[in-house]
Parts: C-alpha cells; structure tokens; sequence
C-alpha cells in the first residue's frame, strides 16, 4: 500500500484511512516523498534543502504510522524521490512495488477563481495500476470572496 506524504496535516488523515483498508490484512505500508525537481535543473541535482525536509517529513509520518496503527502493517517503508513530476513518481512507486492500492488524502483549492485538485491527483487516478483511495479533507473556509 503506498501512501504519498506532504508535510501537510493531511498526511496522518491519509494513513488513518490506510489503517483501516488494511486492518487485519498483512500488508506493507509504503510512504511516499517525491521532490519535483524544476525542468531548468538536470533531474539528479542535488537538492539539500528539498530532501532534508522531505526526509523529516517521512521520518514524521512513519513515527505516527507506527504509533497509531501499531500492528496493522506488517513492516512501514519510507521512499523519498526526486522527479519532474510527482504523480508520475508515485505511480511509478506503485508499479514497481506491485501496490494493492494508492491512499491519499487532498484539498481542493481555488487556483484562479477555479476549484481544483491541482495536477498530481487527476494524474495517479488516470495512470494508477492499482486502486486508489482518496480522502477530500474539508476546508474550515469556502470559497475566496
């Protein structure tokens, strides 16, 4: 089960989702960090600032995945990747580790007037060769005014 991480608060809903598809079942949580590496820089850049957060971010998630459903997983795995795009990252992630299913949890955003999923979303859904499971965390505001 790979489930891709952020660093937002959202991220814990994602793998409380993942502790319950797969409570009772022998699976392997994979979580997931991809940094999307601008076009103008070779793809095996070094990006210090970029993979020390994302490290943090995956050393995070894997403590409360690990505190939270203790016993659900048979092992956690962290993955932090460097790609130019991050839905196709994960879904690569996916593929390469013949994943039963994709978790994620998103926000819609108004992105100039219009409400949007942004682009790693639409992506995984239309190129996942698993299932994937999503949560849409609900906003405490609306829409901008």
């Amino acid at each position: 089960m790979v489930v891709p991480v952020s660093g937002s608060p959202d991220d814990e809903r994602a793998i409380d989702l993942a502790a319950a598809v797969c409570a009772g079942s022998d699976t392997t949580l994979i979580l997931v960090y991809v940094v999307e590496v601008p076009q103008r820089f070779a793809l095996d850049v070094e990006l210090p600032e970029q993979i020390e957060r994302g490290s943090a971010i995956l050393e995070h998630a894997a403590e409360y995945a690990q505190r939270v459903a203790r016993g659900k997983w048979k092992r956690v795995m962290t993955e932090l990747l460097q790609a130019r795009v991050a839905g196709a990252a994960i879904v690569d992630e996916a593929i390469e580790r013949a994943a039963d299913a994709i978790i994620m949890a998103t926000r819609s955003r108004w992105t100039l007037g219009v409400l949007t999923q942004g682009e790693t979303l639409p992506y995984i859904l239309d190129n996942a060769p698993c299932d994937v499971v999503v949560v849409r965390v609900a906003d405490q505001g609306g829409a901008p005014s």
